[in-house]
């Protein structure tokens, strides 16, 4: 291993466990569990060797009334973090020990709110579980809570254009 892929596996080693595609659900709760959304989505996760980025994330969310979008969401290894800095959030993703991968992200599409996400890996690496917990302005107004189930351990080629935001 060499390139962005050592360096990544050297600072965030459980890190590279995730990728490939996976297929799941996020249920949406507000501050009292009340059911808000739920869609389904599929992440493709890849970790280019070279270039400018250290991870790349595509999102693609479908709801049942026909709604989908999609998004990209490039990261940089920084001081043993990965960072985003992109139009709709900023922030960073770091080791939690026992293979954990935790998040900080600020929203700059929504004024003073904030999430932290705990990402935990089933044994075998084929289910993973996420939850975020939102804030703004440090009350607690949301949860979200993702079930996903890897479909596929070698990601597709990236897409054209892929890695730029």
């Amino acid at each position: 291993m060499s390139g962005n892929r050592a360096a990544l596996a050297a600072a965030m080693p459980s890190l590279l466990a995730h990728e490939g595609v996976w297929e799941g659900s996020y249920v949406h709760l507000d501050a009292d569990g009340t059911e808000r959304d739920r869609h389904a989505a599929r992440i493709l996760c890849r970790f280019p060797d070279a270039g400018p980025f250290h991870y790349v994330q595509h999102n693609r969310f479908r709801w049942a009334d026909g709604r989908e979008t999609e998004a990209e969401l490039p990261g940089v290894l920084r001081d043993g973090r990965l960072w985003w800095d992109l139009p709709s959030f900023s922030g960073c993703a770091w080791e939690g020990g026992e293979g954990t991968i935790l998040l900080r992200l600020d929203r700059r599409d929504e004024p003073g709110v904030s999430f932290v996400e705990l990402i935990v890996l089933g044994a075998g690496g084929i289910e993973r579980g996420r939850t975020w917990h939102w804030f703004q302005n440090g009350r607690l107004i949301r949860r979200t809570l993702c079930t996903e189930r890897r479909v596929s351990a070698a990601p597709p080629p990236a897409p054209p254009g892929a890695g730029t935001p």
